[in-house]
């Protein structure tokens, strides 16, 4: 439900040739070089962004996921209806590429609605450690969308987070269960996002992205929740509106981070987040993650840890080649 950072850190922070420097000094957030800052920040967004995935599983026991996710989605939306207004200073809606938008909106639907409904029935550490496989998913739609040059050490990388996922699903064994699929598909379609959104950065305002999210996302849902609908207690709304404002909130503090370290800085804290879900599912759920899934987490964070580390260097590269200036300038 509340994919990698390290992943979004990655493309969100990719230079790209602005329209004009007027505009670009209108879009971009001031940048400050403070990483002591940007890591407080990226600790405190994991422990939202764990509470909101915790709380999604807690609910799902009772709610279908499709309920959970509109709820989510809702509550979204809620808090971006400032910059859907016409005349508010926040208004966000206007944009060429709203087309863009609204897929991308969609596919962050897809990643938030499939993640739930793996948390039905996997551990959520399990689930969790699963879902950090979007880099390598990047990795590879970025050769098709983004015309990258992907080299053989980041392949490597991508076979070891590839191998840790089969440890983490043990498929051909009665360990494996089908719903292992869900955190993978949810995974692929967070990188379909972090894809459109690279398509999209330093052209695009932020909450322009969010405020286009929110809106796909509560517009399909209410078309499917009908069809699903269970009537919720005080107490399943209360938990729905604490999961969307923990999202969101935690999604916002990681637009805050980025302004004050760079993602390769940033992306071995995002990590923690799998410290915070394990933490909370042993303590709501009695859940402990078992040998397989440590071991697989840790192939699978080690070879996000070093994709984000090639991503540093071919950076670095990028910028004495072509000259250009430095993101934390």
């Amino acid at each position: 439900m509340n994919p990698p950072i390290a992943t979004a850190a990655r493309l969100d922070n990719a230079p790209l040739p602005l329209p004009e420097k007027k505009s670009a000094a209108r879009n971009a957030p001031a940048r400050a070089d403070r990483p002591f800052k940007g890591i407080a920040l990226i600790l405190a967004s994991t422990v939202f962004l764990g509470a909101s995935d915790v709380t999604a599983k807690y609910l799902s026991a009772s709610l279908p996921s499709i309920e959970i996710a509109w709820i989510r989605f809702l509550v979204f939306a809620l808090i971006m209806s400032p910059a859907m207004l016409p005349g508010s200073p926040l208004f966000a809606l206007q944009t060429e590429r709203r087309g863009l938008h609204l897929l991308r909106g969609a596919a962050l639907l897809g990643s938030s609605l499939f993640f739930i409904s793996g948390l039905r029935y996997l551990p959520i550490a399990e689930a969790s450690a699963t879902g950090f496989v979007a880099p390598l998913f990047v990795t590879a739609l970025s050769i098709v969308f983004l015309s990258e040059k992907v080299g053989l050490r980041r392949w490597i990388a991508t076979a070891l987070g590839l191998l840790g996922v089969i440890i983490i699903l043990r498929p051909g064994t009665s360990a494996f269960h089908p719903a292992a699929f869900f955190p993978l598909v949810s995974a692929l379609a967070w990188a379909c996002t972090l894809i459109m959104t690279r398509m999209m950065s330093g052209s695009e305002r932020a909450i322009t992205t969010m405020t286009y999210s929110s809106i796909a996302g509560v517009c399909i849902l209410s078309a499917l929740v009908p069809f699903v609908w269970v009537a919720p207690t005080w107490h399943d709304i209360l938990f729905g509106i604490f999961i969307g404002v923990a999202s969101t909130a935690g999604q916002w503090i990681v637009v805050l981070a980025f302004r004050y370290a760079d993602a390769s800085v940033l992306a071995p804290f995002s990590y923690t987040q799998l410290l915070w879900v394990s933490i909370l599912g042993f303590l709501v759920f009695g859940e402990v993650p078992d040998i397989w899934t440590i071991t697989g987490a840790a192939f699978i964070v080690a070879s996000g840890l070093y994709t984000a580390h090639r991503e540093r260097v071919r950076r670095s590269q990028l910028l004495q080649v072509e000259g250009e200036p430095s993101p934390n300038a």
